[in-house]
């Protein structure tokens, strides 16, 4: 097994395609076929599945991948170390971002990173979907909540708190909660997985499973909105409803019980101990904009946030 056949297989992995791959070394279709075919004997297993038009992981593929870019990495690690210096961060920064939150607490901040770090270029995904870190080619991932995948390596950015809201339209109307078992005679409205909600006030917990509602669905957003509009009673995030609290659009509840199940805001990254200098200095500077308590937090005011 060389190296220039791990490098080979892991940039056919990255394009899905091993003409493009050739192509980007330098080498002939012939010559990188023969590469893999040496490849796949040495590991005793086929890495791709291949058609005219398409080349495809196989299973076997995939385990070897994550293991194939972490020895990678570990060699451009050794490389940067015997250069006596950092290596200054530079290429394309791969990265995936939930939608509201991206939206609203890195989109913003863009422009800056890429003034003081010109050598980088973003390639970026915005999407709710949670993506997979190592099949997507990822350098960075952004997710928010619990992360089950324990090979991922992990670096919290934020935490996420979440809290009870509603509008004091809706309020006027219907009364306030005391309890969170009053929920039950409100209207709330949920997303579309997560009916059971989880309260915890010192060695007091509660445990409320919904029924039917006027209102419920996947889009955070969209749930945000109806809650504003003065449809029912939510759970949100802080990042998401900051403004809505500071301008008195919405409203926090049940203060004295915390939400449970929040997790906290992440930055995923494939396996490997090697941070390549762009995904080392992008997560730096979020965690930078966001400091030890996040603004989204402060700006609506201490009633609010404690």
């Amino acid at each position: 097994m060389r190296l220039e056949e791990l490098i080979l297989f892991e940039r056919a992995a990255a394009l899905g395609n091993l003409s493009a791959a050739a192509r980007e070394l330098g080498l002939s279709p012939a010559a990188a076929s023969a590469r893999l075919q040496n490849l796949e004997s040495a590991v005793g297993a086929t890495l791709f599945a291949r058609t005219t038009r398409s080349l495809t992981l196989t299973e076997d593929g995939e385990i070897f991948l994550t293991h194939a870019s972490a020895a990678l990495g570990e060699i451009e690690e050794g490389k940067a170390r015997l250069g006596g210096q950092e290596q200054t961060p530079r290429g394309t920064l791969r990265l995936s971002l939930p939608g509201p939150f991206g939206q609203k607490h890195v989109l913003p901040f863009l422009r800056e990173f890429l003034d003081r770090y010109p050598q980088i270029e973003l390639d970026l995904h915005v999407s709710d979907e949670l993506v997979n870190v190592v099949e997507g080619r990822y350098d960075l991932v952004v997710r928010i909540g619990p992360v089950a995948d324990s090979a991922l390596m992990l670096t919290k950015l934020a935490e996420n708190r979440r809290v009870i809201v509603a509008a004091p339209s809706y309020l006027e109307r219907r009364g306030s909660p005391q309890m969170p078992e009053d929920l039950y005679a409100h209207d709330c409205i949920w997303h579309s997985d997560m009916r059971i909600w989880r309260f915890r006030r010192g060695s007091e917990e509660k445990v409320i499973r919904l029924k039917s509602g006027p209102v419920h669905g996947y889009d955070g957003g969209v749930i945000r909105d109806a809650a504003v509009y003065g449809l029912g009673i939510t759970f949100k995030s802080l990042y998401d409803v900051g403004e809505e609290l500071a301008s008195g659009r919405l409203v926090t509840l049940l203060d004295d019980w915390e939400f449970q199940g929040a997790g906290a805001i992440w930055a995923l990254r494939p396996p490997g101990r090697f941070v390549p200098p762009r995904v080392r200095v992008f997560i730096a500077f979020l965690k930078e904009k966001y400091g030890p308590r996040p603004y989204w937090e402060t700006a609506i005011g201490e009633g609010a946030a404690e």
